[in-house]
């Protein structure tokens, strides 16, 4: 792993889901500050997290929110990262007051459905130029 990915914010995404990519643009619309990297699940990199946190790069039912020495998957790694942005999401912060076995529930139900729902794509996400740096696809 590079030395930047171990500094600053991790966000293992699946590239291919819709709802996945609006969930990296929305990061980069509302972040508090704009420090997260962004991490395609199907790079080396990404499959290198993903292995290290028994999620399975080629059928993800998790994203993976990585901080410091925490690697938060499901509803957990959802709040943390909510903790980076601002915007109409922020509302969903409140999400804490629930116990976490009902908040991974009502996350796997929409990860489990998210193809279905939102949508697959076959182009992994492609950042601007600006925010290039910020980014691991390949």
């Amino acid at each position: 792993m590079n030395d930047t990915l171990d500094t600053t914010p991790i966000f293992l995404f699946d590239g291919h889901c819709v709802l996945c990519s609006r969930g990296v643009h929305y990061v980069l619309r509302h972040e508090t500050s704009p420090d997260t990297h962004f991490v395609a699940i199907l790079s080396a990199e990404g499959r290198a997290l993903a292995a290290q946190h028994n999620i399975d790069p080629e059928n993800p039912q998790s994203f993976l929110w990585i901080e410091g020495d925490k690697a938060l998957p499901a509803s957990d790694g959802v709040l943390a990262l909510l903790r980076h942005v601002g915007g109409p999401a922020s509302v969903f912060r409140l999400g804490k007051i629930l116990p976490r076995p009902l908040r991974d529930w009502m996350y796997y139900a929409v990860a489990k459905r998210r193809y279905k729902v939102f949508g697959r794509t076959e182009a992994c996400y492609l950042p601007t130029p600006e925010n290039r740096h910020r980014f691991v696809l390949t």
